[in-house]
């Protein structure tokens, strides 16, 4: 079976956040006041959502980057800044997230609801009031706020139609689906131009955007495999509302009421709860129909847009309604997996390079032109493991080593 994916391009990054506030307290009458900077607020994150009453990917061709809000710098008076806010990215249900350079699969949002954290806001600096100890009573030095984290992901939607268009070959589903949204699928005159299904994003004005799937037509015996039946039966299985169209023109094969009862017929022989979903009946190729024709449902002409306006609104009525009832299901989420250990690698140029997420968060948030501060950061990574790291991984003396923005000279 064929799969029909639409995909894009997501640029995602958490807020920064703030720095830590350097201040000390002076107060008349207040003989030692001491350090009070305080925090910065930490920035928002990302989050990717699935949710129902999104269709497609459309809204990310345009506009591909998000980023969330950045905390703001703490101030004097152990003032701490705000937090960014969060921002929650929707998607439709059944949208797997890649990795854009390596492909790596990191989450599939299944299920309206489902959740993943795309970019992680920035840890927001500590003031110099966090820093006060027994050996260090007056500390001139606070954190730097830490950026947020940035991703390219590459979103891949595997479109569950929300509507199937249901019919004998040539009965106008084409036509249809070409005036409703922008699909432009192969039209033409003779019976079974449409070979696989078509998708289109149908969006009603001040009404919820949902998918219609083009299913080629289907024939007497498709539950029995004629004319590729099980192919076609496949997709139709996946949408939410049938809408079957019976060909009222005077060149088809049969009767309204006669397509109607094989076309019901095939979809109960294939699986017997198809004739549960919602599903609407109209008579198409309207402008083409004799005036005698024994039809009494609503009549549709796609060519002339006789009868358009009111169906896609009945579909958008029956497509909110199916969306709202649908059972959920065992999410099933990705993580990626954090290292344990402390990783040291060298590159091409001999440098060492530590990319560890934690060490690197110590420190690009210190303040690398205080010499107060570097020896605190010093004592923090010692306490880490990092210098056993350096050791086990044989780096030598006088042998460059990179931790995010701190380069140095490694001794022992």
């Amino acid at each position: 079976m064929s799969q029909f994916v639409d995909e894009c391009g997501l640029n995602v990054r958490g807020g920064d956040g703030g720095a830590g506030a350097v201040s000390f307290r002076r107060e008349a009458h207040v003989p030692k006041g001491g350090p009070d900077g305080g925090d910065g607020g930490s920035g928002g994150s990302v989050w990717l959502e699935a949710d129902h009453n999104v269709a497609s990917l459309l809204a990310f061709r345009d506009h591909p980057h998000r980023r969330a809000s950045n905390g703001t710098h703490g101030s004097g008076g152990k003032r701490h800044g705000r937090s960014g806010d969060d921002l929650v990215i929707k998607v439709p249900e059944g949208t797997t997230v890649h990795d854009l350079h390596s492909g790596q699969v990191l989450a599939d949002l299944l299920v309206s609801g489902d959740r993943w954290l795309g970019g992680d806001g920035g840890r927001g600096g500590r003031g110099n009031a966090k820093f006060l100890s027994n050996r260090r009573r007056a500390p001139s030095f606070a954190e730097q706020g830490e950026e947020g984290e940035e991703r390219w992901l590459r979103l891949e939607l595997r479109l569950m139609a929300d509507v199937a268009l249901v019919g004998f070959p040539n009965a106008g589903k084409s036509t249809l689906i070409s005036r409703i949204s922008a699909a432009k699928p192969r039209i033409a005159d003779y019976p079974f131009t449409t070979l696989e299904p078509s998708l289109g994003v149908v969006r009603p004005e001040g009404r919820t955007e949902f998918v219609v799937a083009d299913i080629p037509g289907l024939i007497e015996g498709a539950s029995d495999g004629r004319g590729l039946g099980h192919r076609f039966l496949r997709h139709i299985e996946r949408a939410r509302v049938l809408l079957i169209m019976l060909d009222l023109a005077p060149t088809a094969e049969r009767p309204p009421d006669e397509q109607l009862s094989v076309l019901l017929g095939e979809l109960e022989a294939y699986k017997p709860d198809l004739l549960d979903r919602p599903r609407v009946v109209i008579g198409s190729r309207a402008d083409v129909a004799e005036t005698s024709e024994d039809f009494s449902g609503d009549r549709l002409s796609a060519m002339t847009g006789e009868g358009l306006d009111p169906l896609v609104h009945r579909l958008a009525d029956l497509v909110v309604q199916a969306r709202e009832t649908v059972v959920r299901r065992p999410a099933v989420v990705v993580h990626r997996p954090e290292p344990v250990d402390i990783a040291v690698e060298r590159g091409e140029d001999g440098t060492w390079e530590i990319n560890d997420r934690r060490v690197k968060l110590v420190t690009n948030l210190n303040d690398l032109t205080n010499f107060e501060a570097l020896d605190y950061l010093h004592e923090r990574l010692k306490n880490m493991g990092v210098d056993r790291a350096l050791s086990r991984a044989g780096v030598r003396e006088g042998e460059t080593v990179r931790i995010g923005r701190l380069e140095f000279d490694y001794e022992e």
